[in-house]
């Protein structure tokens, strides 16, 4: 029998809206599958069923009563651990911070509120999103679902883990080196980086950097479109949220058009030129394009010029970590990570004209992506990390085929990318790869081209839902229930 909890987005709200469906229902149906599954991935972090259930009973009296409802009125929500909750703890993954309790919602999450959306609870995160490994001293690590042992990449892991146990039927993210597009591979869900802007943040403290962005995660695509046309809007508070005198341009946008992939020339890449793609993912993804290539009018192996992407993330990456946590590494050293000490202790050795030159390269990537979608490429495609889950127990990839990495966020060079001139990109899951574990297709689209991204994705979704081989993958629940809390694994509880 199908639990509520199992059923999409778009259909539990249908359901609600017609009376066949009591928000209650549908929160006892979450709060049961969490309490089932959740010692052994270790999701979902902060609770109050009080406050949930209290807006789940309000939401139900809205319901009988007749009144106009939100587009997602009575769905419960996951809220990535960095954005902050009115009311419920919000402790960005540090000790710092692991009793602060906001005295009101971030910009976006007030938006899903008032669209009736209800917070059940906060989703792990690495301390201050630092890396792609969810893990911190605070409520320790993440697991996959479909293996707890391995990783479930980051910064919104514990959101992509919460969805592909359907612990909620929507999520929110985050996303500077890839952080919703990562998890999203790694645990057979959807996460979509927007357009800079196209969701204001206003936690970003460096407010003209395009780096990080706030974006949705869900099952399906269609889930993640009806989440993504309530958070895109002009607020004011994010300097990227450009806006037109008394003329909203992000919201009421058309996410869910159809699109003839017949129609499309695509490009497929599996390293962008620079990427350090295991050999493994390069087999997985070449026989993801040879699947789909039938579906799109053209597919030919190309890239973008992404010279000097790697040193320009590099050097604007660590200036957003110095304005931002300079501070407490600089007094607080002990409660502080090795990934964000890093950050900013590298942020401090660069010098104005390091931080110059990274920003006329980055220039030139942008005019470069500019000039190959000029050609006539529709979209890019790419594997959306670039090796397959390992033990969260691993800090970082210090190697990939043998060879070092530069760093501890090298191995998301497929995501930031991407990052870099700021284009759109979804992470669709595609089956599994060769250790039976998810693997997520990157679909990147043009400057602007946010709702082209989506189309492309929902109609490759759609395409592929019959083939058992390219199907969402679904984690074992069974082996969940009966697998050993993840807290009593070794080193469960710390940074490193």
């Amino acid at each position: 029998m199908t639990e509520p909890c199992d059923l999409s987005a778009v259909t539990l709200r249908r359901l609600i809206g017609e009376k066949k469906l009591s928000p209650v229902e549908l929160l006892d149906s979450c709060l049961k599958r969490i309490g089932e599954v959740d010692h052994a991935v270790n999701a979902m972090v902060a609770m109050d069923e009080g406050a949930a259930r209290k807006a789940a009973q309000q939401a139900e009296q809205a319901v009988m009563q007749g009144e106009k409802l939100g587009p997602l009125h009575g769905l419960p929500l996951g809220i990535k651990d960095l954005d902050e909750t009115a009311g419920l703890v919000t402790t960005f993954g540090s000790p710092i911070f692991k009793d602060h309790v906001p005295a009101k919602d971030s910009t976006m999450v007030a938006d899903l509120r008032a669209a009736g959306g209800i917070i059940l609870g906060k989703t792990n995160t690495p301390e201050f999103g630092a890396g792609a490994n969810t893990r911190n001293a605070v409520y320790g690590a993440t697991g996959n679902p479909f293996d707890p042992t391995r990783s479930a990449a980051g910064s919104s892991g514990g959101s992509g883990v919460a969805l592909a146990c359907s612990m909620v039927p929507l999520a929110s993210g985050s996303d500077t080196g890839g952080s919703l597009r990562n998890p999203a591979a790694f645990n057979g869900i959807v996460g979509f980086r927007p357009s800079p802007g196209m969701v204001p943040a206003e936690r970003r403290l460096l407010g003209w950097s395009n780096l990080p962005v706030l974006g949705p995660m869900a099952r399906d695509v269609g889930d993640l479109a009806l989440m993504l046309s309530v958070m895109a809007a002009d607020h004011g508070v994010d300097p990227l949220a450009y806006t037109l005198p008394d003329c909203d341009v992000r919201r009421g946008m058309a996410f869910d058009e159809a699109i003839d992939l017949s129609s499309l020339r695509v490009a497929a890449t599996p390293d962008f030129g620079f990427a350090p793609t295991e050999n493994h993912i390069r087999e997985v993804f070449a026989s993801r394009v040879q699947a789909l290539s039938p579906l799109f009018g053209r597919v030919e192996e190309a890239t973008p010029n992404c010279e000097g992407t790697d040193e320009v993330f590099a050097i604007l990456r660590a200036l957003n970590f110095l304005a931002a946590h300079e501070e407490k590494v600089r007094k607080r050293p002990q409660d502080v990570g090795p990934n964000v000490r890093a950050n900013v202790e590298e942020g401090l050795g660069y010098s104005a004209n390091d931080v110059a030159r990274a920003s006329v390269q980055q220039t030139k990537i942008y005019r470069n992506w500019q000039d190959f979608f000029a050609r006539g490429y529709d979209v890019v495609i790419s594997p959306a990390i670039t090796l397959s889950p390992r033990p969260w127990a691993e800090l970082y990839p210090a190697e990939i085929d043998g060879k070092p990495t530069k760093n501890y966020f090298h191995w998301l060079a497929l995501a930031y990318a991407v990052t870099v001139p700021g284009h759109p990109a979804i992470s669709l899951p595609l089956g599994v790869d060769k250790a039976g574990l998810p693997f997520g297709l990157q679909i990147v689209g043009p400057r602007g081209g946010d709702a082209l991204v989506v189309a492309v994705a929902a109609a490759i979704e759609a395409a592929v839902a019959g083939d058992a081989t390219l199907a969402r993958p679904v984690p074992d629940l069974a082996k969940l229930r009966a697998a050993q809390p993840i807290r009593e694994m070794p080193n469960f509880l710390s940074f490193d």
